[in-house]
């Protein structure tokens, strides 16, 4: 099979394909595919599904080089990943939420089922290692909803946890003590819309980002909450956060139950959840692991170093 692609701007074609074609290289050789480039125009030849594989990953280089104005081999691997892992819902399209940088997509099976779980439920329990997208896909889908007018209102909660620091002890006004906890999901709202969207939003109450302990006393009606880092919650915090449901509203806790920074012999309160709840209609669990993991590759071996040596001494 061979497929013809017209690039959309020809004088951006060594930004494209890199220094020395270098970005060509890495796609045939992970691909298996031959690709000629000359006068604007690329020709992919090979196995049809290599082809049509390698054709969608050069137009979204494109798509990212006209959106970013830069494109580099670590961008070219993270699409060749994500393509390999790229995997159909049921009839046949692929399951998106969007954002203003464009269709945000599950990069793995795993981040498909979690997807589908959120669907499906009012509530869904997310477990796995750092660098799975836990935070980053539950915010994309409560930013999904709010555009869709599914909801009315996003709060991001976090339990403001640390090891071997209190908040009571740290310089500043309570913003300022607060402020570097809740800074991972502001880091995920930014990806997800324009800051002045994002500003306006907060302004005026459409979206909040507050301290797990700001939800005492609260029901949130037609809302997607979300509990991160829920595995620095007590049993208590968490019964708290989770009758903080009311009508309409979507419910997301996601927690890395192996990085746990409570106070020793305390019961994390999502493990706790996870299996008290079990079972119930409306209830939904999933549990990312390693092959789940899109940040940059080593994250990746960290995170399996790691666990090798807990197993290894038996921790």
């Amino acid at each position: 099979m061979e497929v013809r692609i017209e690039l959309e701007s020809d004088s951006k074609g060594l930004e494209l394909f890199g220094t020395g074609d270098k970005h060509l290289r890495i796609l045939r050789a992970a691909m298996d595919v031959k690709i000629t480039a000359r006068d604007g125009r690329v020709i992919i030849a090979g196995g049809s599904e290599n082809v049509r594989a390698a054709e969608e990953i050069i137009d979204r280089m494109q798509k990212r080089l006209l959106e970013k104005g830069d494109i580099d081999e670590g961008d070219v691997r993270a699409m060749i990943e994500q393509s390999r892992h790229k995997v159909e819902a049921e009839g046949g399209s692929a399951l998106t939420v969007y954002s203003h940088k464009g269709v945000i997509e599950p990069f793995t099976k795993g981040q498909l089922r979690y997807i589908k779980t959120m669907l499906a439920n009012d509530l869904t329990f997310c477990i796995g290692p750092a660098g799975t997208g836990k935070t980053y896909v539950a915010v994309a889908m409560a930013v999904s909803m709010l555009k869709k007018k599914q909801i009315r209102k996003i709060v991001l909660a976090r339990p403001a946890v640390e090891a071997g620091e209190r908040l009571g002890f740290l310089p500043g006004d309570m913003q300022a003590k607060v402020n570097p906890y809740l800074r991972p999901l502001f880091d995920s709202l930014e990806d997800m819309m324009e800051f002045a969207q994002m500003r306006k939003f907060i302004e005026m109450d459409v979206i909040e980002v507050v301290p797990l302990a700001f939800m005492r006393g609260r029901t949130l009606n037609e809302a997607a909450i979300i509990c991160d880092e829920a595995q620095n919650t007590s049993p208590t915090q968490m019964l708290m956060f989770l009758t903080r449901m009311g009508r309409g509203s979507k419910m997301i806790i996601t927690g890395d139950v192996t990085q746990v920074d409570l106070e020793k012999g305390q019961k994390s309160g999502m493990t706790d959840a996870v299996r008290t709840l079990s079972g119930i209609k409306g209830i939904g669990s999933v549990e990312l692991d390693d092959s789940d993991i899109v940040r940059h590759k080593l994250v990746q071996d960290i995170v399996n170093a790691y666990e090798k040596r807990k197993k290894s001494k038996g921790d």
